[in-house]
This record gives structure tokens, C-alpha cells and sequence, in this order.
């Protein structure tokens, strides 16, 4: 049973929160005022927003989303394909974005002159849809943001830059597929493109694919120095020369790697296992992923040393399913229950396009596993009702960095909430609130949609929840 004084230490020092007039709060490191802009870093980049909707600036707010263990390719540190200025692109991107929105009809003149055939019109039309697509981006919205930047191409339909982008925003929902098609084109166009081999290389990472995937990134770097790429080829690297000498199998959902120390037969159990879950979170959730799932079976040593995970994590998903296994020759209950926790990362990551939030993916995982709240129940009530507990906001992003009692606190109260959820209202509002963060909402604006709750009303009717479920 968790011990009350570790639920004083979750919450760790964080960067800051945007909180706009419309309520949305926007998590992000190195925000800063600059004239009539705020601007800000994030996973995808350095971004910016217009001063007039900002409301205020909290600091040390909340851990940024994306970094998580459940986290993908769409979650790696990858910034946007910026386009070079142009002689009124400035007027052009003002005229497109202002005063906190979007100038539809400023953009619609522009396309009038665009229909005519007219070069320099379809180039503006462009650009404005560019600019519109930046703005739907810096609000998360990156359903609308797709659809600007498609509708960019069809007035430029060979801009590296515009092709670059959408294959990037296809990357940030998880659909390497689409975004390899783009980049391809990109690179007829633009074969030197040193970004073209950049966001290549993280859709093939996505897809498993790690030779593909190094060798677009070798490329890259000799066609411009650059961290981030350096950061992710190194990874790479070290999966590969750990895996080089792994055997592998197959299954109709996975693709199984495991080091030659491990039976064959267990690997063989292992996919079984995997393709009985598969079935069970698939009806549960009413969703197939449609990508193949990588799974690898390590030794602990290896697991440790390729994961370079924190010693209370058992296993890990960020993007293929890490699992160590030494010693084992068949699959025990234990081991059912992690590949089961595991998969339903890869399930809701695919769902939910890489944005669901630390809490939800850990307590769906643990709900999906079997784990319920009884031994922790009397703890968590008390503690929220003495209000020592840390709100939801501060658990969306990655616990990779929290001690191992603040990790335990994290899952137990994840766990807490969707348990709460899924008694209460069923699986069925579950499956809702992952459709609309993966459709570009904010979570606690897809609680709201669904449950007409906010974070603190979840936190409440949880606490209450566990008082009449579990109390003494």
C-alpha cells in the first residue's frame, strides 16, 4: 500500500502554462513577451501567438505533453520546416492572422485572384493558407491546420516547404505512411533538402523501420549539422547494435525482435499472448491501430541500457513495446499483465494521434491490466480531502523524471480517475474523450464535452468514488 508522505513530493518544479482568454492552456518551456507576440517552445518547435489573446502566464505550471513512456515518433523533438521570407510575405501573413484570428475573407480575395491563374496570387493564396495552418498549430488545433496546409498545396503544389509541412503535421498525428508520401514528392522537387531526410527518418523510426530510418538521418546530418538529429541517430544507433544479432517474428498486429538467449518458444507465446490482447483492447476501446506494433524482448542488462529508463520502470512503450524477459521460458500472469499494459499505450497513442496525456495513458493501461484501487483508496481520499494532491494538469506530461515514490502517487491516482470514469459513465465515454484529444482538443476541454466535468470536478468525484467504493 502507497505511504501518505510520498503524495507530498509529485509535484516537481515545471515549466510554464499560456492561459488564453478562451480558457485553453497551452504547457510550453522559454515563454516569453515580445512586442505584440507571445512566444514560446514546445515538441514542435519554437511557436508563437498574438499578445491581445493571451490572458496571462503562469509559471512553472505543468510538465509538457510528449515525452511520456507511451510517447511515439510523433512525441520526439521534431520542429517544423520554416518557409523562407518572401517580398510581402510579411503583409500577406498579418493580413492572414490578426487580432487572435483568422481573416477568412481577407483569404478568400486573395483566392479570387488565385482562380485566374494569375502566379503571384496563387503564390499569396498560398502563403495565407501557410499562415493560417501556423496559427491552427500554435492552438493545437491540427485537424484545421492539415486542412489549411493541403488547400496551401493546391496553389503550390511543388513548395518543399508546404510539402514538408504537411508531411510534419502527418508525422505529429502519427500517419507515417501519409507523411512519407509528401516527403517524396518534397525530394523530387528538392533532393538536397536537408529537412526532407530529417522528417524521413521519424516516419520510418515511427514505423519501425530503424535501418531506414538511420540512414535518412546519416543523410541529414551531412547535408546540415543539426541536435536534434544527432539526438535521435544516436538512439537509433544503440537499438540497432543492440538488436543486430536478435532474431525475429512475426504475427498478423506485431513484429517481434528478441536476443538469441531467449526460447523461441516463448517468443512464439509472447505474440499469442500480444494477439489475444489485441482482441480484447480493440473491442474495449472499438478501435483498430493500423500500423504494426514493434515489440522487443531484452535481458535486463539490455533493457537498462537501451531504455536508460529509471529503475522503477518495468517496461516501456515509446513507440515499440520494451519488455525485459531474462529468465523466463514461458508467458506467466505477470508478464500477460505488462504486455497488456504496454498495448494499451500503442492503442491509445495511435487513437489519440500521440496526445493523450500521461495520467489517462497510465490509468487506462493499469484499468486494462486488471488493476483497480482498493489498497490505495482510504490513502488517496485523505489526502485530497487534507488537499495535498496534485492536480491532473501536473500529471499530463512524462514521469520519467520523478523519484519513485512521486511515480507511485502518478499511477496510483491515474489509475484512480479512469477507474472512476469507466465505473461511472462506461468505456463508451472512454473511447469519446480519446476521439476528441486525438481530433486536436485539449483533454480537460474533451472531459468537458464528454462528462461536463473540468479537472477539478474529475478530482472531486473521484475522491468521493473511492470514499463509497472502498471506505472503512
Amino acid at each position: 500500500m502507497l505511504c501518505a508522505v510520498m503524495f507530498f513530493t509529485a509535484v516537481v518544479a515545471l515549466p510554464d502554462t499560456i492561459v488564453l482568454k478562451n480558457g485553453r492552456r497551452i504547457v510550453a518551456n522559454n515563454v516569453r513577451e515580445e512586442g505584440d507576440k507571445v512566444t514560446y517552445e514546445t515538441s514542435a518547435g519554437e511557436l508563437s501567438l498574438p499578445r491581445s489573446i493571451v490572458d496571462h502566464i503562469e509559471k512553472g505550471g505543468a510538465v509538457p505533453i510528449g515525452d511520456s513512456p507511451g510517447g511515439a515518433a510523433a512525441n520526439l523533438a521534431i520542429t517544423p520546416p520554416a518557409m523562407e521570407a518572401t517580398s510581402g510575405s510579411t503583409e500577406i501573413e498579418r493580413g492572414a492572422v490578426h487580432d487572435g484570428a483568422i481573416d477568412r475573407d481577407y483569404i478568400a480575395k486573395l483566392e479570387g485572384g488565385a482562380r485566374v491563374g494569375d502566379q503571384r496570387a496563387m503564390a499569396s493564396a498560398a502563403l495565407a493558407h501557410h499562415a493560417a495552418a501556423q496559427f491552427e498549430l500554435s492552438r493545437g488545433d491540427m485537424e484545421h491546420a492539415l486542412a489549411d496546409e493541403r488547400t496551401a498545396l493546391t496553389y503550390a503544389p511543388e513548395e518543399p516547404a508546404l510539402l514538408m509541412n504537411v508531411a510534419y503535421l502527418h508525422l505529429r498525428r502519427s500517419e507515417y505512411k501519409q507523411s512519407l508520401d509528401y516527403l517524396e514528392r518534397a525530394r523530387r522537387v528538392a533532393p538536397e533538402n536537408a529537412d526532407v531526410a530529417k522528417l524521413a527518418g521519424w516516419a520510418y523510426y515511427g514505423m519501425n523501420k530503424m535501418d531506414q530510418a538511420v540512414a535518412e538521418w546519416k543523410r541529414a546530418l551531412v547535408l546540415r549539422p543539426d541536435s536534434e538529429v544527432q539526438a535521435a541517430l544516436d538512439k537509433a544507433q544503440r537499438d540497432r547494435r543492440e538488436e543486430e544479432g536478435y532474431r525475429e517474428n512475426e504475427s498478423a498486429h506485431f513484429t517481434l525482435r528478441y536476443s538469441g538467449a531467449a526460447e523461441p518458444a516463448l517468443a512464439r507465446e509472447v505474440l499469442h499472448t500480444l494477439e489475444a490482447h489485441f482482441s480484447a483492447i480493440e473491442s474495449e476501446l472499438n478501435f483498430t491501430p493500423p500500423d504494426s506494433i514493434g515489440v522487443v524482448l531484452y535481458t535486463q542488462e539490455a533493457f537498462a541500457d537501451i531504455t536508460r529508463a529509471p529503475g522503477w520502470v518495468g517496461a516501456l512503450n515509446d513507440g515499440r513495446i520494451r519488455v525485459p524477459v531474462q529468465g523466463l521460458t514461458g508467458v506467466t500472469p505477470e508478464l500477460s499483465r505488462v504486455l497488456k499494459h504496454e498495448l494499451t499505450h500503442s492503442f491509445v497513442g495511435q487513437k489519440t494521434r500521440g496526445h493523450a496525456p500521461t495520467w489517462i495513458q497510465e490509468g487506462l493501461a493499469q484499468w486494462m491490466e486488471g488493476k483497480r484501487s482498493g489498497d490505495n483508496a482510504d490513502v488517496l481520499a485523505q489526502v485530497y480531502k487534507d488537499g495535498h494532491s496534485a492536480s491532473l494538469g501536473n500529471l499530463e506530461g512524462s514521469w520519467m523524471g520523478l523519484p519513485g515514490d512521486a511515480a507511485g502517487y502518478a499511477y496510483a491516482w491515474a489509475l484512480a480517475n479512469m477507474e472512476y470514469i469507466v465505473e461511472t459513465d462506461g468505456m463508451g465515454d472512454v473511447e469519446r474523450i480519446l476521439d476528441r484529444i486525438g481530433s486536436g482538443s485539449s483533454t480537460e476541454a474533451a472531459l468537458r464535452e464528454v462528462l461536463h466535468s473540468d479537472y477539478g470536478d474529475l478530482m472531486q468525484s473521484t475522491a468521493e468514488y473511492l470514499r463509497k467504493t472502498y471506505g472503512h
